[in-house]
């Protein structure tokens, strides 16, 4: 239990499906009791789906609200409703993709993915900081992506929302310090959900108007299949983001980042052995139009090259 027998009060953004809500059921099940959860989304008549995941924790260790990211007014009134606007745990979630040559994308829709992936986290951040740091405690965590620490391509726009998100965290956790609040951001690689699959699928079957033919081509031949490929040989589960997220919470001492995935740490540390970027721009390059062929042979050596040493790096959610 918490200090005192109190549980811990963790809120929780974007619990509709997927990570977020096997971070909830994850918490709201602990054996303990050490948590009660506050699950939002945007659109409670999505919440069939955690409601039955939750099962008799529902209304004891798990609450529900309506919280849209992207709204101050919502992010105000939610907070508002909380007992004291006490918040220990806050745990930044919600967030949307955006995939395809970047030709064809609006600039409404890129900037639709940085208000959510930038600028609700912040959101949620500013409405609840000033509390923590008042209390000289809490814990931020957000999910962020290794996507935040090496690009991707046709993942452009994605990218540079999980880039922003993990340049104000680090300038953040400096301060936050001081004020004795934790700061973590998660970082996963590939996970299978649900919202993946459809949006491979989706995207497969798109017309792309404002992109060339060639550049059309190679996002639907080359880059699709093998981030399929990538997908089957390194994705996670959201119960293991879940596992790591737990981890991390529960940490005397926890990182600020955290990587779940090990068989990306030689990509993150490939980018890091060369300040001139070259290195991981044409190894990129490379697996991409020469030797797509061979990915699952990649995969394999990727696989290899994760010794002990690099597992250390990252957090397990064995």
């Amino acid at each position: 239990m918490a200090s005192g027998g109190e549980q811990k009060v963790v809120l929780i953004t974007g619990c509709s499906s997927g990570i977020g809500l096997r971070i909830a059921v994850l918490l709201a099940r602990d054996e303990q009791k050490r948590y009660h959860v506050i699950a939002t989304m945007r659109d409670l008549r999505k919440k069939d789906r955690l409601v039955e995941a939750a099962g008799d924790t529902y209304g004891k260790t798990l609450t529900l609200l309506s919280l849209d990211v992207c709204s101050d007014d919502s992010v105000r009134q939610c907070i508002d409703s909380v007992k004291d606007r006490h918040i220990d745990i806050l745990i930044n979630n919600a967030g949307v993709g955006l995939l395809g040559p970047v030709e064809s994308i609006s600039m409404d829709d890129m900037k639709k993915v940085f208000e959510t992936n930038f600028f609700g986290t912040v959101r949620m951040i500013k409405e609840v900081m000033p509390d923590m740091k008042k209390r000289r405690a809490g814990h931020i965590i957000v999910m962020s992506s290794v996507m935040g620490l090496q690009g991707v391509v046709f993942n452009d726009v994605y990218t540079a929302s999980k880039f922003a998100i993990e340049g104000f965290c680090e300038s953040m956790a400096v301060q936050l310090l001081k004020f004795n609040v934790k700061l973590s951001l998660i970082e996963p690689g590939p996970v299978h959900t649900e919202f993946e699959t459809k949006m491979m699928e989706d995207v497969a079957k798109m017309e792309y108007p404002g992109a060339d033919a060639d550049t059309v081509r190679y996002f639907k031949d080359v880059y699709i299949p093998s981030s399929i490929d990538i997908f089957e040989a390194l994705g996670q589960t959201p119960d293991d983001i879940a596992k790591c997220t737990k981890k991390v919470i529960e940490s005397s001492r926890p990182r600020f980042r955290n990587l779940t995935n090990s068989l990306y740490t030689p990509i993150v540390a490939m980018k890091y052995a060369d300040e001139t970027g070259g290195l991981s721009v044409h190894t990129f390059y490379n697996l991409l139009f020469n030797f797509g062929s061979l990915m699952h042979i990649t995969m394999s050596i990727l696989k290899c090259l994760t010794c002990s040493c690099l597992r250390r790096r990252t957090i397990s959610p064995d």
